[in-house]
């Protein structure tokens, strides 16, 4: 597997205009109606980016979007994505096509709403910490008795709202959406984003939960982002899918209700940065074991949840 890292991208000098860059991805404008999408290497923990980045993180990252993507438009055709294709633009030089290939996405350009859209099927993390101290998560009533770690009866919708960067999210409840958004637009999101996670996959029928349990991998919660087709009205799969990244992965064997749990995604690295103490910090710089071992995890759940050999 290829060692190398790619943290920054520009491609201004090949006339594609930088129109963002956030925490991962570097995004370009191919043209009025179409945006390039570039996921670097870069990784980012408690809202901070750390100095160093993951080798091919951002081709996994693309890749496992792609095939989440994939399953979805079968799936659930009335649901619009935003993904045209992952190849670039063939104006690019060769040497650009082999740096960039499998991290790139070329999508169709909408406009955001303005939410982070989080399904939780199991209690943890911001949700334990505020159900512990108040029996509620994201503002809204839990039962009680609930443990850490525990699969919800069903799953839930709990949005924060979409932070530029440098700034944090900040957890709220349904009804704050509602006033961000509108009642009709987050009721659209609120829909989508629990029938992906609870969708039926594959002639098998099992929901997109089950096919990773299946898998060996457990979606504990994760999030999704949408944009908005102001011609019609309906809202559009935006950013990526159901990756370390945007989700709390648990290895199905170690699965023990009542303590925190091992994991495929990010909490490798946060785990090592509260340890540190450097949780929250700017500057920080990852070991090389810290790099091997979230790189190892990254690998590993883009390879059970496609059942295709990472290169």
């Amino acid at each position: 597997m290829s060692n190398n890292v790619v943290t920054k991208v520009d491609l201004e000098q090949y006339g594609l205009k930088k129109v963002a860059s956030g925490k991962v991805r570097e995004i370009f404008e191919i043209d009025a109606q179409t945006l390039l999408f570039v996921a670097t290497d870069r990784i980012s923990a408690y809202d901070v980016i750390l100095n160093n980045g993951i080798p091919n993180k951002g081709a996994l990252l693309t890749q496992l979007s792609a095939h989440w993507f994939s399953l979805i438009k079968a799936q659930m055709p009335s649901l619009q994505t935003h993904l045209i294709s992952t190849s670039l633009p063939s104006s690019l030089p060769v040497e650009v096509q082999d740096r960039l290939s499998k991290r790139s996405m070329q999508v169709k350009r909408f406009q955001i709403i303005p939410l982070e859209s989080i399904v939780r099927g199991y209690i943890t993390g911001s949700a334990w910490n505020e159900y512990k101290a108040k029996g509620t998560v994201h503002g809204l009533p839990m039962p009680a008795g609930l443990q850490e770690s525990q699969k919800l009866e069903k799953a839930i919708w709990t949005p924060s709202t979409k932070a530029e960067q440098g700034e944090h999210d900040e957890n709220i409840s349904p009804a704050k959406a509602v006033e961000i958004v509108g009642q009709e637009i987050a009721k659209k999101v609120e829909e989508a984003s629990l029938k992906i996670y609870e969708m039926q996959l594959m002639s098998n029928f099992c929901q997109a939960r089950d096919y990773a349990e299946k898998r060996g991998i457990i979606i504990a919660d994760t999030k999704f982002e949408f944009g908005l087709d102001t011609a019609t009205g309906e809202i559009v799969l935006v950013d990526e899918v159901l990756t370390p990244d945007s989700s709390r992965f648990w290895p199905a064997e170690n699965y023990k209700v009542g303590t925190g749990q091992s994991s495929y995604d990010k909490q490798y690295l946060r785990d090592w940065l509260t340890s540190s103490g450097l949780k929250g910090k700017d500057g920080v710089a990852m070991p090389e074991e810290v790099v091997r071992g979230t790189q190892d995890k990254y690998r590993e759940a883009y390879e059970k949840l496609t059942g295709q050999k990472w290169d």
